[in-house]
């Protein structure tokens, strides 16, 4: 009679299955439920380098060096620091972005924003007390693709 009563489910009876909230975090609230969002924070005091690739958001409130690619939204706070190469549709600085920086859309830089290197957009808004330095250079309509995609093979 007690192989009767097994369930076909791995879990002991009684345990249902559920997803783990993580504080802080913006993941799925069901096991069926949406894909959660392709969003990082790296938080303050945090220190990443490397590469970061099909990322929709990427938020620095620390430091971060590393090459940006595949990702939509680009945030970088007050505490935030940012060394190294990003290719994205939109960006807004409120700290420190030092680099080549190529924003296929809109490139915002705040009053706390500083921002130098090699810098290219489609629209640029910059407040005041906002600073940017370098190769700063407009983006034509229609240029959707970066300068190395473009690029044919001799």
């Amino acid at each position: 009679m007690a192989a009767d009563q097994k369930t076909s489910s791995a879990l002991p009876v009684g345990f249902a299955k559920r997803v783990v909230s993580i504080p802080g975090s913006s993941g799925a609230t069901s096991l069926n439920g949406p894909e959660p969002s392709k969003r990082l924070v790296v938080g303050k005091e945090i220190c990443l380098s490397g590469e970061i690739t099909a990322c929709d958001t990427l938020v620095v409130e620390g430091q971060v060096d590393a090459s940006l690619t595949g990702t939509r939204m680009f945030e970088v706070t007050e505490s935030g620091d940012f060394k190294g190469k990003v290719e994205i549709d939109t960006a807004e600085i409120r700290g420190h972005f030092e680099g080549e920086l190529t924003a296929k859309t809109r490139l915002i830089i705040r009053r706390t924003g500083v921002v130098s290197g090699k810098i290219r957009y489609r629209a640029l808004e910059i407040e005041q007390g906002g600073e940017i330095a370098g190769t700063v250079e407009v983006l034509p309509e229609g240029a959707n693709e970066s300068s190395e995609e473009n690029v044919g093979a001799a």
